[in-house]
């Protein structure tokens, strides 16, 4: 199975792979493009689209306070696994919010895009 986002590296788009990989699909395969492109490409490739939030069509998106994590967590009935019980730590951890963490962002997109 294919899934989509859009490109370029956030907590959001870097945990929603591991959850799905994890927890759904163990040989799923993740496309990153620019957001323009998104639904055309996921269209052309028959991939889910997630964490798209300008676009009301993508159902696995941010919902209200939630973030795609979250849905992703809902849609597929992953309440009942351990991931549920951790959710609200592994999605909002604070310490993403401090700025250490932050300083460490683009070292991270350059660690992903050589991956």
């Amino acid at each position: 199975m294919k899934w989509i986002t859009r490109k370029n590296i956030k907590v959001d788009r870097v945990a929603c792979p591991w959850l799905v990989r994890r927890f759904i699909d163990q040989d799923a395969e993740f496309l990153f493009v620019e957001e323009a492109e998104l639904l055309a490409v996921a269209a052309r490739e028959g991939a889910i689209p997630f964490d798209a939030p300008r676009f009301s069509e993508v159902q696995l998106n941010h919902r209200g306070e939630r973030c795609t994590f979250e849905a992703i967590i809902e849609d597929y009935g992953l309440r009942r696994s351990w991931i549920a019980s951790h959710r609200r730590r592994l999605s909002r951890d604070e310490s993403f919010r401090r700025r250490e963490v932050r300083k460490a962002i683009p070292g991270l997109r350059c660690t992903f895009r050589v991956l």
